[in-house]
């Protein structure tokens, strides 16, 4: 069989919108123990989109972040693809807008993907097969969400916003895609049908059968795939719908906290969704050293998982100041909103007709 072409990311960004809430805050107004679902769920507070804040513009953003990191011209990326489970028109792409605000020409292909949070990695695993297929030079993939979550409902306490944009390429990589590998079974845990605004899920049966099953599906499928382990790895990122799933899978699987810190974001950012894994490995790659492993598995409901072994670099060191690093955004004076800001900006409050 012939060797294939050698693919990876050649820049990356993301963005985190400064607004916050606090667990403590939306358990106020509903009348519930706060420390239950900062013990339960491993959530300290969460991102607000600003009301001029969307998946359109935080994929801008994120991608603007991308073309900053890398001596790409815009003009020459053939295909923006955007995973979201948010995008703002039910008919109208996001990818059109995203590709003429950076500078991307009109011979482009342009797709919106949805396949809950695993959207994002579903972006990033076409834009790497069609470069490797050599359709074209670049390809930009993002996962940006400003997911939503009934009021009362446990998923207001994570569901947050953020984006994170990866520009594929064969040359000036900054970490080599060395495998993919993607699980998936009709495993119904989480699901919004047309016209409803809020999502339902399926509580505690989002977890074993479906979150845990697919994860570790996809990382026992990528490590025999490549033969490695565990220790082979110095980084490893995993979807994270809160704070404590990430860290027990790691474990099963047998991954050190020391591993999964640096892309270990929920507590303080929440569920970014189709964002999630994505802004784990943004956040990530701030900090690897060149020779590093990350190990990156997302998962979306419905269910699946893609998992991607990367190696990265030596040119990390040359471009990861030249934009904004994932977690000093999330850090970096956070803007706290109380429930009714809050309710306002994510549109919870309707106007009377």
């Amino acid at each position: 069989m012939a060797e294939r072409k050698k693919v990876g990311i050649t820049g990356y960004g993301a963005y985190v919108p400064q607004h916050r809430i606090r667990v403590e805050e939306i358990a106020r107004v509903w009348g519930t123990d706060a420390e239950s679902y900062k013990k339960g769920l491993g959530l300290r507070e969460k991102s607000v989109p600003a009301p001029d804040e969307d998946t359109i513009t935080m994929s801008v953003e994120a991608a603007r972040y991308a073309l900053m990191r890398c001596s790409v011209d815009p003009r020459l990326i053939g295909a923006v693809y955007v995973g979201s489970e948010s995008h703002p028109y039910a008919v109208k792409p996001t990818g059109t807008t995203l590709a003429e605000a950076i500078g991307a020409t009109p011979d482009i292909h342009c797709a919106d993907f949805e396949f809950a949070c695993k959207a994002g990695s579903e972006a990033m695993f076409v834009a790497l097969s069609v470069v490797r297929a050599g359709e074209m030079e670049y390809a930009l993939a993002v996962g940006a969400d400003t997911s939503q979550g009934a009021p009362g409902d446990a998923l207001e306490y994570s569901a947050a916003a953020g984006a994170a944009a990866f520009i594929m390429g064969g040359e000036d990589l900054l970490a080599v895609c060395e495998a993919t590998y993607s699980f998936m079974t009709d495993t119904p845990d989480f699901w919004r049908r047309e016209y409803q605004f809020y999502p339902s899920h399926a509580g505690r049966f989002t977890g074993e059968p479906a979150y845990f099953k697919h994860i570790l599906g996809a990382a026992e499928g990528i490590l025999k795939k490549t033969g490695m382990k565990p220790t082979d790895f110095a980084w490893a990122v995993f979807h994270q719908p809160n704070g404590k799933f990430p860290q027990k899978v790691g474990k099963m699987l047998g991954f050190t906290q020391e591993q999964i810190e640096p892309g270990w974001l929920s507590p303080t950012l929440g569920n970014t969704y189709s964002g999630s894994s994505p802004m784990g490995l943004s956040a990530t790659l701030d900090v690897a050293k060149p020779g590093d492993r990350i190990l990156m598995i997302s998962y979306g409901s419905g269910a699946g998982s893609d998992s991607f072994v990367w190696t990265v670099t030596d040119r990390i060191d040359e471009v990861r100041n030249a934009a904004p690093a994932t977690r000093a955004m999330l850090e970096d004076h956070p803007r706290y909103v109380d429930y009714g800001t809050y309710a306002k900006f994510r549109g919870k409050i309707k106007k009377a007709e």
